[in-house]
């Protein structure tokens, strides 16, 4: 049962959801409440009614100011609804933040330079023997044919991409099981954790299991992440320091918004502030 069917069958709150007696739809509240994922029906809906009073509260803002829609399209030209375009035009009229300066980056990058360690890179080869754990017994075959594999490939490594070529369930099959350089987030978990606990040059000894079905990886390379200079981390330290006092000043000026808007059928916690995901 949706989020949306859970909300519709709850009894209505007291007092209807309004801003400055604009009300707002409890069929609205059940809508939007599909994007506030929760254990409980109630939270979801309170998290729905938040989001929608901010919202209404910054169209009223935007109108009162006399902004006139015009909206904009994206790379694909898919152009802006007309609210979004409204409230987008109002905080880049009333929200500013300054440029982040030379010291504030620096003592940014040196208490946070993990975080610009570029990825580890791996080159990989492998053989892939597909399973479904739906199917009992093709699985359990499909194990064993790994298990054998893996055997016959730490026997005569050489062989490792004519068996590729010959039974790997994966398109690389034709490159004899290359992949590539592959970093952090290309694959799936369980393959990475493999990957880290190998040497270049070495075949994994178990089938590594992802739900594709059964691996047979070999790390033919592998390069360590490094830690870029300051300047040449510079532009991405300035747009984190950018979107940080962005998203704290967007933040604040909702708060103002709201703190002028007489809203009724909900109590304001923070926690659903839209513009700032």
């Amino acid at each position: 049962m949706s989020t949306a069917t859970l909300i519709s069958d709850m009894p209505l709150p007291p007092e209807p959801v309004t801003v400055n007696g604009v009300a707002i739809a409890p069929e609205d509240i059940a809508a939007e409440a599909q994007n506030h994922a929760s254990d409980r029906p109630e939270k979801a809906w309170a998290a729905a009614a938040e989001a929608l009073v901010i919202r209404e509260a910054l169209l009223q803002k935007a109108r009162a100011l006399g902004l006139v829609v015009r909206p904009v399209a994206d790379g694909t030209g898919r152009t802006e609804a007309a609210d979004d375009a409204l409230i987008r035009q109002l905080l880049e009229m009333e929200v500013s933040v300054p440029e982040p300066d030379t010291e504030s980056s620096r003592r940014y990058f040196e208490n946070n330079r993990a975080r610009f360690r570029s990825p580890d890179l791996h080159e990989v080869s492998h053989i892939l023997i597909q399973a479904d754990r739906r199917d009992a017994l093709t699985y359990s075959r499909a194990k064993k044919e790994a298990e054998a594999l893996i055997d016959a490939v730490q026997d005569r490594p050489g062989q490792f991409e004519r068996v590729a070529t010959d039974r790997s369930d994966c398109p690389s099959a034709s490159e004899g099981g290359r992949l590539g350089q592959i970093s952090a987030g290309q694959t799936t978990p369980a393959f990475e954790a493999a990957l880290q606990e190998m040497q270049p040059g070495e075949i994994s000894s178990r089938p590594v299991e992802t739900p594709y079905g059964f691996h047979i990886i070999r790390l033919d390379e592998k390069a360590a992440g490094s830690i870029p200079d300051f300047e040449i981390a510079r532009p991405l330290v300035e747009e984190f320091l950018r979107d940080a006092s962005w998203r704290r000043a967007v933040s604040q000026f909702i708060s103002v918004v709201i703190g002028e808007a007489r809203i009724t059928g909900v109590a304001l916690t923070g926690a659903s502030t839209p513009f700032v995901q």
